[in-house]
């Protein structure tokens, strides 16, 4: 349990600057490179990050799951790690051909060749990445200290060259970079753990799995980052620019939920090996707990200062993103508890079939609402697709989780909880329409939300997990 504590704290100060990063950049570069230029930017990238999915296929979560079993072993370890990137580089270098030709046959991709070449340069960089190495070696210490000094170059790169809004192109080639300088800086120190032959391999045990797991993957992209590519096909790069805008915040929220979700999973799959199934179900337990209680006072927050967080955030000029923010941000409930049932249970058990299912589910009405939806709402039909698709994915996993370890879905708990948000909503709403100065109405309503979400989930919910840590940290303090 140390060592999850360990993880989860360098987890934790991860996460915490991939907030506090993009933070300090995105305000600036919204200012100066315009919504428009923003929304060219994101569009080129939704392209590329579909073909990064279509590249990593199942690699993160086999690799992850195959890593944290052989570890013990440093010449098992290497024969995995050697056969799972022989098979991800492969299927990537066909992947970087097919994007070059739909740059080249595709008019609305044409016009932005260059940014293309460059993104296939970022499809090569993030399969050198080999973050699903250090994650399965549970070696996070590394990836924080590693990330971090790479993102601060990018913060200050970013400053200095970055001026007007002619450099939208510069700043779509400096993230890039930044992947790659991460990709170069784990080859090498990988080196310290396994060492790469391709003599002798056999990518055969893992050809299932990895399409399986990357169909998913696949699929689920449907509803995430195929959502941004559709919209920029269906309308134009200004309604993309306010969309990404919009889910900014909650994408930078989602990844403490994300970064939990991948301490926990080497973890999970090592308790399932050992047959340990009560430790398993309550870790599970205290993963949906610890969770719900971060989301909620962080949606009645994004609800009540959703145009202050937008105005703060991006400037002005961004005002049609601040619906679809506030569309977006309750998925948190949702998502935040379908990760748990197919990260912590699901993938653990190797139920890679039901996780497929899932998807499917998703990708289907993501496509059905998508066409329905987003040529007549725009950016909020957008938002409005993401949040049918994740909660159609969410009724899926739970059917397959109730169906495999009975465990059911805590409804009496997202009741309370909703139950419970609404007087808070009302007083943050009445607070936040009797305070002009935008500033002071974000930190008052932050307050009032966290006090009482706090004070709920002790004397109402009877949260062990958040009263024992609460009483841990007093205990620190002298008498």
């Amino acid at each position: 349990m140390g060592s999850i504590k360990k993880n989860i704290f360098y987890s934790s100060i991860l996460t915490v600057s991939g907030c506090f990063f993009p933070l300090i950049t995105f305000p600036y570069v919204s200012r100066v490179l315009g919504v428009n230029n923003i929304g060219i930017c994101n569009f080129v990238d939704s392209i590329v990050q579909y073909f990064i999915y279509f590249s990593m296929m199942g690699v993160m979560t086999v690799g992850i799951r195959e890593v944290a079993r052989t570890k013990g072993d440093k010449k098992q370890l290497s024969k995995t790690y050697s056969e799972l990137l022989t098979l991800n580089l492969i299927v990537t270098a066909i992947m970087i051909v097919v994007l070059l030709m739909c740059t080249i046959f595709i008019p609305q991709l044409h016009e932005y060749k260059q940014m293309f070449y460059v993104g296939a340069a970022k499809v090569l960089a993030n399969t050198l990445l080999i973050e699903w190495l250090f994650k399965g070696l549970e070696d996070f210490r590394y990836i924080t200290v590693r990330t971090i000094l790479v993102r601060s170059l990018y913060v200050v790169i970013v400053f200095v060259f970055v001026k007007d809004e002619s450099d939208y192109f510069l700043y779509f080639a400096l993230t890039s970079f930044m992947v790659a300088a991460n990709a170069i800086i784990n080859i090498v120190y990988s080196r310290k753990f396994i060492c790469y032959k391709i003599k002798g391999i056999n990518m055969q045990p893992y050809l299932k799995s990895f399409l399986i797991l990357g169909v998913y993957m696949l699929l689920t992209s449907m509803y995430t980052t195929f959502n941004v590519a559709y919209l920029g096909f269906a309308t134009n790069s200004v309604e993309v620019g306010y969309y990404t805008t919009a889910t900014k915040l909650y994408l930078l929220i989602m990844s403490f939920f994300t970064a939990y979700t991948g301490v926990m999973m080497p973890r999970m799959s090592i308790l399932l090996a050992e047959g340990n199934v009560s430790e398993f179900k309550r870790l599970t337990d205290k993963s949906i707990d610890a969770l719900f209680a971060f989301a909620t006072p962080l949606i009645v927050i994004s609800e009540v200062c959703a145009p202050h967080i937008i105005r703060i955030v991006a400037g002005v000029g961004y005002e049609g993103a601040v619906l679809p923010m506030r569309i977006v941000m309750p998925l948190m409930l949702v998502i935040c508890y379908e990760q748990v049932l197919v990260y912590q249970i699901l993938s653990p058990m190797k139920k890679d079939a039901a996780i497929l299912r899932n998807s499917i589910v998703g990708a289907l009405v993501a496509v059905i609402f998508n066409v329905a939806l987003v040529s007549r709402f725009a950016s909020s039909g957008t938002a409005i697709v993401w949040i049918l698709s994740e909660f159609a994915v969410l009724l899926s996993a739970q059917y397959y989780v109730s169906k495999y370890i009975r465990f059911k879905m805590p409804i009496a708990a997202f009741g309370k909880r909703i139950t419970l948000m609404a007087p808070v909503l009302l007083i943050a709403l009445y607070v936040d329409h009797r305070i002009e100065n935008t500033w002071l109405s974000l930190i008052v309503v932050s307050f009032i939300a966290g006090a009482y979400c706090l004070f709920t989930e002790i004397a109402v919910l009877k949260n062990e997990l958040i009263e024992n840590n609460l009483i841990a940290v007093f205990k620190r303090f002298p008498k």
